[in-house]
């Protein structure tokens, strides 16, 4: 995904003289070519990351369009205030890109983990938010994002779904489930392909989105009422819960249940290990999203 992100930017950058991208020392190589094309469009502040988004505000107040790059922890965690302020507070827009998901630098340690990166950014007004399952949505996300003058979250994974799916901000419907199924799964992002084997052989209807904000409510309310049965399991590859009150928004006018899969809120896992211990330690593997699918429609 990174590869997707960065050979899209490159090209961009060819046809639209407002991008420019911001860098903190990560992945500054793949934009080497792109800083000698384009002076002072390819900035590196090393490791200043508060200094990187105020620099992003500043150059969207020029009306250039800046492209933020780093590490989740370091995009969205500590920089929090300037994103609040610089660019929320000014109603500016950035596309900010990060690499590292919750935990696919497992080796490196906690300081490398972001798993409430999204749940942070959802605290903020304006925000649209891309969850790309594969390279192909990937560039897909940045050729929406870039043209404009919002503010962009794209949040690249280390794991990916075997396919892409056509860009959508909306739920698109993967596996549909009989009218009288047990309920509607939402997968985000790279959850994709685990859950559908996880849940092969129940009747759900298993629902796919890339886009987490805005929610595609009225698409859920929609689902649900086709399955005939407001039974919804959500399985997000960040925070346990991010998307909980817009599933209970969507549903509001409806009695329901819900349950969510994601990485715990009420434990850390300090052990290093690999990406897939901390799935298989989350539950968010392939046994462990389909154990939670069997114990809550299966009821």
């Amino acid at each position: 995904m990174r590869e997707a992100f960065a050979a899209a930017v490159n090209e961009e950058m060819e046809n639209d003289p407002r991008i420019a991208v911001v860098l903190a020392v990560i992945s500054a190589g793949m934009f080497r070519r792109a800083a000698v094309r384009h002076p002072g469009r390819v900035i590196d502040l090393g490791i200043r990351e508060q200094a990187m988004i105020g620099t992003a505000g500043g150059l969207a107040l020029t009306g250039m369009r800046p492209v933020v790059h780093t590490y989740a922890p370091f995009l969205v965690e500590r920089p929090f205030e300037q994103i609040k302020l610089d660019l929320g507070h000014q109603d500016v827009g950035a596309v900010l890109v990060s690499v590292g998901g919750s935990y696919d630098a497992a080796a490196a340690g906690r300081t490398h983990q972001a798993p409430g990166d999204v749940a942070l950014i959802d605290t903020l007004p304006g925000w649209t938010v891309h969850v790309p399952g594969h390279a192909d949505e990937v560039r897909d996300a940045l050729r929406d994002a870039l043209p404009g003058d919002d503010r962009v979250y794209i949040r690249l994974d280390g794991s990916a779904n075997r396919a892409p799916l056509p860009f959508s901000r909306g739920l698109t419907v993967v596996r549909p489930g009989s009218t009288r199924s047990a309920g509607v799964v939402v997968a985000v992002g790279p959850m994709l392909d685990r859950t559908l084997e996880a849940t092969a052989d129940l009747d759900v209807t298993v629902a796919y989105t890339a886009t987490v904000r805005p929610f595609d409510r009225a698409g859920l309310n929609a689902l649900v009422a086709a399955a005939g049965n407001a039974d919804v399991m959500l399985v997000e590859p960040y925070l346990r819960g991010t998307s909980a009150h817009e599933v209970s928004e969507a549903l509001a006018d409806r009695r329901h249940r819900q349950l969510s899969l994601g990485v715990p809120r009420d434990t850390e896992l300090r052990a290093y290990g690999t990406p897939a211990d901390h799935a298989r330690a989350h539950g968010l593997d392939t046994p462990g999203i389909a154990r939670a699918a069997r114990d809550f429609f299966l009821v």
